[in-house]
């Protein structure tokens, strides 16, 4: 009866050892990554803004912050941060088009349209129209450049990557925030390596490695959309982010809020 029990307590031992061996990275495998990381940031100022604008992109250029519009007022102008005064460059057919992101790139600037499957080009220089360009993303949301290539989203979880000479895709970036698509990408801007981006209906931005899509870093500014709404109740949802990279300063808005953010960060 001992031997027999021995011998079962010697079998349960060997069972033991030889799952144990078979799985030797069992605990990593099973393990939950951790949440991404909130980002710290501060109000350093802020500045007026025109309420009747319904920011789709917002970017500094030359020194100069440029906007972009939509809705009824889909135009593109030069906000005077210090004023808030808007100076109207460029006027979209409101009947036809819905104006989205722009970005200039070289000696032109690109426009997107929400619905429409066009973008615009013009003189970087004269605001004159050079030409058009067709797309087959379904909408078209918001432009950044990373220097060789225009960047593009359009509400999905994907941002494309366009030829600036032909306009045409050469590849796709799928976002990711813990293995999980996120999709709703809007408003973008590239920041020391790092693609910013709005999150569409929410007061997050997150920090995107162009890598491999991953979401490395978030900041919630809902304590800054709280101030813009008791301004005007009347706003809609944070929408751009522009870098000044003359100045390392970074600014936030949304559409038909009273003020330009001046947020610091880490970056």
């Amino acid at each position: 009866m001992k031997q027999c029990t021995f011998f079962l307590f010697a079998l349960l031992i060997l069972t033991s050892c030889s799952n144990n061996a078979d799985h030797p990275d069992n605990g990593e495998t099973n393990s939950v990554p951790p949440p991404v990381p909130f980002i710290n940031f501060a109000v350093k100022n802020y500045y007026p803004h025109d309420t009747s604008l319904f920011t789709e992109g917002l970017l500094f250029h030359n020194g100069q912050l440029f906007e972009s519009t939509g809705a009824d007022k889909s135009v593109i102008g030069i906000t005077d941060i210090t004023t808030g005064k808007f100076t109207q460059k460029i006027k979209l057919d409101a009947s036809k088009y819905f104006g989205e992101g722009i970005v200039f790139f070289n000696d032109k600037l690109y426009q997107l349209t929400y619905t429409t499957q066009t973008g615009f080009i013009y003189d970087a220089k004269t605001f004159k129209q050079t030409g058009l360009f067709k797309f087959s993303n379904k909408q078209g949301w918001a432009l950044t450049t990373d220097s060789t290539y225009l960047v593009m989203s359009d509400g999905t979880a994907d941002i494309t990557y366009l030829d600036p000479k032909k306009l045409t895709p050469v590849k796709t970036l799928h976002i990711t925030e813990n293995g999980i698509a996120r999709d709703n990408i809007n408003e973008l801007e590239f920041i020391k390596g790092f693609i910013y981006a709005n999150i569409f209906k929410t007061n997050l931005i997150v920090k995107i490695d162009p890598a491999n899509g991953k979401i490395v870093g978030k900041m919630d500014l809902s304590s800054v959309e709280t101030d813009a709404r008791i301004k005007n109740p009347g706003i809609d949802v944070m929408n751009g982010i522009a870098y000044d990279a003359a100045t390392d300063k970074i600014y936030v808005t949304g559409k038909m809020w009273a003020n330009i953010y001046e947020i610091g960060f880490p970056h």
